[in-house]
């Protein structure tokens, strides 16, 4: 499967953004779609991920619990990140991937793969 990233922007803190990770060539069926963050000097950080292999349970890093939600189409071929009241610490370039690991493998980004092109986010004070 390809993914591509895309919708990232620059906003102002407390705004919101949504950000799509689309597939190509299959479905996520039996995958889990995570979202990844990397902000300059860091290392790239669990943000979200949805696994629709498990009846599409969500799970989310501390840091963006009850500000960002992950969600997909019906048709299983597009994942969204909703973020809202975005704050400067959130500035980072988002990607996508997939993977089958089980639950406890999901918040490590080196059981992803099919890695699409990031999309920037940039949120300022």
């Amino acid at each position: 499967v390809q993914l591509q990233a895309s919708g990232g922007g620059s906003v102002q803190a407390g705004d919101s953004l949504r950000i799509s990770c689309a597939a190509s060539g299959r479905t996520f069926n039996q995958y889990t779609v995570g979202w990844f963050r990397q902000a300059p000097g860091n290392e790239r950080e669990f943000v979200s991920a949805i696994r629709f292999g498990s009846g599409g349970r969500t799970y989310y890093a501390g840091s963006v619990k009850g500000r960002f939600t992950i969600f997909g189409d019906n048709a299983k071929t597009t994942t969204y990140l909703q973020m809202n009241s975005l704050k400067p610490e959130d500035t980072a370039v988002y990607s996508c991937a997939v993977t089958r690991a089980p639950l406890s493998g999901i918040y490590d980004h080196n059981n992803y793969y099919s890695w699409g092109q990031g999309t920037q986010v940039t949120v300022s004070s």
